[in-house]
This record gives structure tokens, C-alpha cells and sequence, in this order.
């Protein structure tokens, strides 16, 4: 039991030496009494060690203290990381020494619906200068496992940080119908303009944006097309190919642009073929992106902020395999954002020069920026 051997611990600092070593003072170990504690999981039943002159005071389960708490923090901590009730359960007994059942477990995961309902409901600020559309694959029983796409909306703030404003099911058929009621959603919550969304070509997403705002300008993400191109590339080549790339989305026109993309043509073009047409197709949603100054284009290609946050989606829904129903799929993942951050948001710094990037959009966007951030 994690708890006894913590109390022991506690008990040879106080008296100065090790269980069986010879007492350095009159002070000395008096056996152990029982103590029922209560947690959030179920009474426990420990063994407390005692000294003889009855100074020692615990201080993981201090004297008179018959209840526990954080129980409720552990259990939804492990399932963010995609563990089931029955390896929670688990965990608890090798580690704590205590048996708590799936019911208990279940019980108290399941008082995150409440919460999740409060926190997709959650007023939001009237202005994000970048807001990202992503999908995260989840495979769900209904009937039969199928997989259910996830829709991650992740904002970048005016103060330059990241915000997870909401996750939606998807069906794999969304047209402009499903689009322009996520986008509704946002705006009753609060969101007044959105400088840039930044998406893949979902079909009817980039009209139910401009249906929404309608001053939003609608850009290929960069990141997707990275990722597409992985599609197509061998796994020992991914290094070569992001190295070969970065030029053509980092020129400082559209005219250096194309030619660092054919010098990568000339490069990977007849080995992946595949790669160079994908560039091809989407290379006029993708040069709007040249326009924008240098620091907007950090913020909207920070790669490494978006694929960390999707690896940790990933990484839970994988470790869980498929999940019964949408519902405890987006259980799942908002304990994941909410283990993110504190405040539930799913807030973290996004850029690390965030101030040479702030003057750019107010620049770039000039009396959007400003009416909306001074209300």
C-alpha cells in the first residue's frame, strides 16, 4: 500500500533511523494502529505507525483526518490518458492497495458530462485573429466500429495564446448545413469576427465561414498539406521532404515560391509524383499565405503547437481502441483539453514573439482589429 509506506517514511524522519537500526533517542517505534479513511472511491483501511512518545504527526493522513481527497482527480487524470474503467480499477489496487469498482469509476467520470455541456456553452471573446479547423479520428461501436471524425476548433487569442473552443461528432458526410451550425454556435457564444480561419478543404466549410463572417479570410493550412504529403512518402524520406518543403511555404513571394517548388519537383517529383500534384491542386488556396507578413505566417504555420495537441488526442483515443458511443469518445477528449490546462480552455502560449505578430494583424487588419479588441 502506497499510503503505509509514505507513513513510514514520514515516521523515520521523525525518529532519525531506519526500522530495525538501534534508536539514536529514547523516542521509538510502537507498532501500528488501524484507520478507516474515506475517499471519493470508498472507505480504505490503513495501517498508521506510531512512536512511543506520541510526537509523530503524519502529514499524508494527519491525525484525526478520516477523509481523502483527490481521489476524483486521479481516476479522470488516467482515463485523459485513455485508460479503461477496468484498467483504472487496476491501477488502484496495484498501486493504492484499495478495490474500486467499474461502477465507482464510471460514476465518477461520469460527472464530466455536467461539466462538459457547461464548457461547450462557455462565453468566448469577440475576436480571434486565427482560428483552426482539425479532425481527430476516433473508432466508435454503434453497431459496428466505424470511424467517427472529431472536429477540433482551436482559436488563437489577441493576448497569443491557444484555445480550444469546442469539439463536435461528425458523421464523414459534413457539408455547409453541419459547417454553418458549428459556426452559429460560436458566434451565440460570443465570436464577433475572425481574422483568418485556417482549414483543409472540407466540403461547404469555407462557405459556412464566409456566411458566418463575412470578412474572414479562408486559407489552405499549411499543416495538412505537410501531412497529405506524408501520405505519399515513404517514412525514412518524411525528414527530406519537410526539409525540401519548408522553402516553398517560407518564400518571400509567390514567384520564389514557385521556384523552390521546382526545385523540389526536381527533386522528390519523380519519386513521389503523388506529392507534387497535391501541391499543384491546392496551390491557389495556398498562396494567399504569401501575402502576409513574416510574423502572420508564423502564427497561422506553427506546425509543432498543432501536432502536439493532436498527438495527445491521439494518444488517448488509440490507448482506448474504440469507444461505445460519441458521447464517452468526447468525454475522452475533453479531459484531455481539460488536462491541458487548468482553466478547461485548453489555453498555452502559441507563438513565443507574440508582440511582433499583434502589430502585424492590427497593420494587416487595420479598424477590425482594433474596434473589436477595445470593446
Amino acid at each position: 500500500n502506497v499510503l503505509e509506506t509514505a507513513l513510514e517514511a514520514e515516521l523515520t524522519e521523525h525518529l532519525g533511523h531506519e526500522h530495525g537500526q538501534t534508536p539514536i533517542a529514547a523516542n521509538m517505534r510502537n507498532g501500528t494502529r488501524s484507520k478507516t479513511v474515506l475517499t471519493e472511491i470508498g472507505p480504505v483501511e490503513i495501517e498508521v505507525p506510531r512512536d512511543r512518545d506520541g510526537s509523530f504527526e503524519p502529514v499524508i493522513v494527519p491525525k484525526r483526518k478520516r477523509r481523502l481527497d483527490g481521489i476524483d482527480q486521479i481516476v479522470l487524470s488516467l482515463s485523459a490518458r485513455g485508460l479503461t474503467t477496468g484498467e483504472i480499477a487496476a491501477h488502484f489496487e496495484e498501486v493504492y492497495g484499495a478495490k474500486v469498482s467499474k461502477d465507482t469509476i464510471s460514476r465518477i467520470t461520469e460527472k464530466v458530462a455536467g461539466e462538459l455541456a457547461e464548457w461547450s456553452a462557455r462565453p468566448l471573446d469577440p475576436i480571434y485573429p486565427v482560428l483552426f479547423v482539425d479532425a481527430v479520428v476516433v473508432k466508435v461501436r454503434d453497431g459496428q466500429v466505424r470511424n467517427t471524425p472529431f472536429y477540433v476548433v482551436m482559436g488563437v487569442t489577441t493576448s497569443g495564446e491557444r484555445e480550444i473552443l469546442g469539439i463536435w461528432a461528425g458523421d464523414g458526410g459534413e457539408g455547409a448545413r453541419f459547417w454553418l451550425q458549428v459556426f452559429s454556435e460560436l458566434k451565440n457564444r460570443g465570436v464577433e469576427d475572425v481574422l483568418i480561419a485556417v482549414c483543409d478543404g472540407l466540403k461547404g466549410l469555407p462557405e459556412a465561414i464566409t456566411t458566418t463572417w463575412e470578412r474572414t479570410v479562408v486559407q489552405q493550412c499549411i499543416v495538412h498539406l505537410i501531412r497529405n504529403s506524408f501520405r505519399y512518402a515513404g517514412r525514412q524520406h518524411r525528414d527530406g521532404i519537410v526539409k525540401a518543403l519548408k522553402p516553398v511555404y517560407t518564400a518571400p513571394s509567390e514567384q520564389a515560391a514557385k521556384d523552390r517548388f521546382a526545385e523540389f519537383t526536381a527533386e522528390w517529383g519523380q519519386r513521389y509524383p503523388a506529392i507534387v500534384r497535391l501541391w499543384e491542386s491546392s496551390w491557389a488556396e495556398f498562396v494567399p499565405f504569401l501575402e502576409y507578413d513574416v510574423e502572420i505566417r508564423r502564427v497561422i504555420c506553427t506546425t509543432n503547437a498543432i501536432e502536439s495537441i493532436n498527438a495527445r488526442y491521439r494518444r488517448a483515443v488509440r490507448a482506448r481502441g474504440h469507444f461505445p458511443n460519441e458521447t464517452a469518445a468526447l468525454k475522452c477528449l475533453y479531459l484531455v483539453t481539460r488536462s491541458l490546462d487548468p482553466t478547461g480552455g485548453g489555453r498555452a502560449r502559441w507563438v513565443m514573439r507574440w508582440k511582433p505578430a499583434l502589430n502585424a494583424f492590427a497593420i494587416t487588419f487595420a479598424g477590425r482589429f482594433e474596434r473589436t479588441t477595445q470593446q
